[in-house]
């Protein structure tokens, strides 16, 4: 049995929690937290609960431990803290940051003699696959990628840390005219702005300058100022009606051409429909985590991407099984 933690109990963590369920091969062991831990009580029959601070004290007891912190703040402290006692996994999703968060979790797991896997879910993650894909099977064609129409849940989280902010939820929408465009085969050129535009439902704290609210959302790097960005002010019970849930998806497309004389159309389509964002990212993770476990027995140190992993280690059956059923 692979054995695994969980830093982190919020909705990804909670997703972990449930993914690990479907797989036969794993069992959860312990739940870390900043919260009271006995204010957390996991579904999951027999796994303790401590406070992050201790999770040290239990590195020998976990082959694996799954971040399920937010990539604005606590992925780039977290990844290179815990890879020093646990081979990890994370979630981060700032796409400009990934080559800089790389960098510094591949030293710290060096130095430490563990193995992390970063930016693992489905964007970075498996559309990332989809890309690479892409691109070594129709070489100079054109990679497209559109989210949405869904709730970003880094984005919803960046949202909160801005000053003044109770509660947020974020829409990341395809623009349709660029959409039908790309899966066409028209090639358009198509800008950040022009592709996908966002949606943001915020709740104030009382007395909070929402005007400056805005202002920090719409000029926030990375996050909001390549897009057109509308910020609706609305309340926590409007909020918990009407945007309680966590769905996503997307699309990855390639697009160009094969032959001689490039004469033959190609349009490669990958897409996704997810009811709930964090719970088929967890089910990545959960996933991945069994290739980060299979590594380290193997040696592997420092720092991997899903683009480094051999995609039968993701799985629970043998190389044999997969010959013979998948391949």
């Amino acid at each position: 049995m692979i054995k695994l933690g969980i830093m982190g109990y919020g909705n990804l963590g909670r997703g972990v929690e449930a993914a690990v369920k479907h797989n036969l091969d794993m069992q959860l062991c312990a739940v870390f937290t900043r919260r009271d831990p006995q204010s957390v009580t996991p579904l999951t029959e027999g796994v303790k609960v401590y406070k992050a601070e201790e999770a040290a004290a239990h590195a020998g007891e976990i082959d694996v431990l799954i971040l399920c912190g937010g990539s604005a703040t606590d992925l780039p402290v977290q990844t290179p803290e815990y890879i020093k006692y646990f081979n990890v996994v994370d979630s981060f999703d700032t796409h400009a940051n990934i080559p800089a968060h790389f960098d510094c979790v591949d030293k710290a797991g060096k130095e430490s003699g563990k193995l992390g896997l970063i930016s693992c879910g489905w964007d970075p993650g498996m559309f990332s696959l989809a890309r690479v894909f892409g691109e070594a099977v129709l070489p100079g064609a054109s990679t497209y990628t559109f989210w949405g129409k869904g709730v970003s849940q880094g984005h919803s989280d960046a949202i909160r840390r801005v000053e003044g902010v109770a509660d947020a939820r974020q829409y990341t929408v395809p623009v349709p005219e660029a959409l039908e465009a790309v899966r066409s085969g028209k090639n358009p050129q198509l800008s950040t702005r022009e592709k996908h535009t966002r949606e943001c439902y915020v709740v104030a704290k009382e007395g909070a300058d929402k005007a400056e609210i805005e202002r920090q959302i719409k000029q926030m790097p990375n996050y909001f100022a390549d897009y057109d960005t509308t910020v609706h002010f609305i309340s926590a019970e409007e909020l918990k009606r009407d945007h309680s849930g966590i769905p996503h998806g997307g699309f990855v497309f390639r697009s160009g051409k094969t032959g001689m004389n490039n004469e033959y159309n190609n349009v490669v389509e990958y897409s996704l429909k997810l009811d709930s964002n964090p719970a088929f990212t967890s089910s990545v993770l959960v996933a991945y985590a069994r290739a980060v476990y299979r590594l380290s027995k193997e040696g592997r140190s420092g720092c991997v991407t899903v683009l480094d992993v051999p995609p039968a280690y993701i799985c629970a059956q043998s190389g044999e099984e997969l010959r013979r059923s998948m391949l």
